[in-house]
């Protein structure tokens, strides 16, 4: 497989990220663009501008997205599209995919998309790519026009092989896609008066299983795991993703990212009630029942039964949240346990108000820049 060229001076930093304030690792955001009943999808992907801003402004490094699909509390179907509107509207912060789905796709779609990003966005966009359909196998059938879903997921790392041969526009001579081009990409750099970018979105791969460990580490590529709902497995595949992990022009060390389920507010009982909601949306979702983001007066209301309270219990208990301080806590002694790189907070609570204050009270916890300066 064809590896990203990244190594000009500084190219690695486009992985690497940088501490801000006293955090002890970079800091990031995953905007799953959840919508909570009484919200609209408008409501969601505008609070995400808000909160891209804002984690600009703070001093946050990178801003992903995630796509999924048929469930009516999520509205990041498209993750290009939402890219290219937080690209519109800010203009440091990295910004990227949490993932994009490959198998739903088309290698050379994912390499238009990200390419035409990177064109809008020069030297601040992420791919992250995942093997998982993102929602339920009927809706992956539609997605994919085939019932074989196995079979896609297994074709992961020939499609990922393809795709970064598109990035890079280096299929070899007698290949069949040799005389078919990304555009934007490498291309328009060889054509007659062309001029070549000098970057290129860096590949992440992520996961929430050994699957994806093993293959990052292989490839010498990022990796990012779900711990968020799969903490479980984050030791595990953190070790193995650093045993097996092999240099690369991308990397020459290996890079762990792991996204955590976080929310702080000043009263630690009002922190309650807000993962709560999301935990009742959770439970809905595992058992067949997606919807919109409950509100926390209704997680209050509902009547759980003796196993869903315990479905409940367990996830809350994986979610950091708390006083700003008791957040930090958390999140300090989850990286010493991971030793993870960087850690990427995602918040599944109801309304905008309380995501966004969350983000802020993190920040002012960790002493992070308090305005424009932040990234400078």
């Amino acid at each position: 497989m064809a590896a990203a060229d990244v190594t000009a001076p500084g190219a690695q930093d486009e992985i690497r990220g940088r501490v801000s304030g006293s955090a002890p690792v970079p800091l990031s955001v995953l905007d799953l663009a959840t919508v909570g009943a009484g919200y609209t999808a408008g409501d969601a992907l505008r609070t995400g501008a808000d909160l891209a801003r804002l984690a600009e402004a703070r001093g946050f490094h990178r801003y992903w997205v995630a796509e999924h699909h048929s469930m009516p509390g999520v509205a990041s179907s498209s993750p290009a599209v939402i890219l290219a509107h937080l690209a519109a509207h800010t203009t440091t912060i990295r910004l990227g995919s949490g993932g994009v789905m490959l198998p739903n796709h088309a290698p050379l779609v994912i390499a238009e998309q990200f390419g035409t990003l990177e064109a809008l966005a020069p030297g601040r966009v992420d791919l992250g790519l995942g093997r998982a359909p993102g929602t339920d196998g009927a809706t992956a059938a539609a997605l994919r026009r085939t019932e074989r879903l196995r079979e896609g997921a297994e074709e992961f790392p020939q499609q990922l092989a393809e795709l970064i041969r598109f990035l890079d526009d280096d299929f070899p001579d007698g290949h069949p896609y040799r005389r078919i081009h990304a555009v934007p990409g490498p291309v328009q750099g060889t054509a007659p008066g062309g001029v070549q970018s000098v970057h290129r979105p860096p590949v992440w791969l992520l996961g929430s299983s050994m699957f994806s460990a093993r293959l990052a580490a292989e490839l010498g590529l990022p990796f990012a795991f779900a711990h968020h709902f799969a903490g479980q497995h984050t030791g595990p595949a953190l070790e193995l993703y650093r045993e097996a992990f092999q240099p690369s022009a991308v990397l020459s060390a290996p890079y762990a990212l792991i996204g955590v389920s976080v929310l702080a507010a000043e009263d630690g009982r009002e922190a309650r009630r807000q993962v709560t909601a999301g935990a009742l949306s959770m439970l809905r979702l595992r058992t067949g029942r997606p919807g919109l983001v409950p509100s926390p007066e209704e997680a209050e209301a509902y009547g759980f039964s003796p196993l869903e309270r315990e479905f409940a219990d367990s996830w809350i208990a994986n979610v950091v949240h708390g006083t700003p301080d008791e957040v930090c806590t958390g999140l300090d002694d989850l990286r010493k346990r991971t030793g993870a790189d960087e850690l990427m907070l995602t918040s599944n609570v109801h309304g905008p108000g309380a995501r966004l204050r969350s983000y802020e009270l993190i920040a002012d916890a960790y002493g992070m820049p308090a305005g424009p300066a932040a990234d400078e």
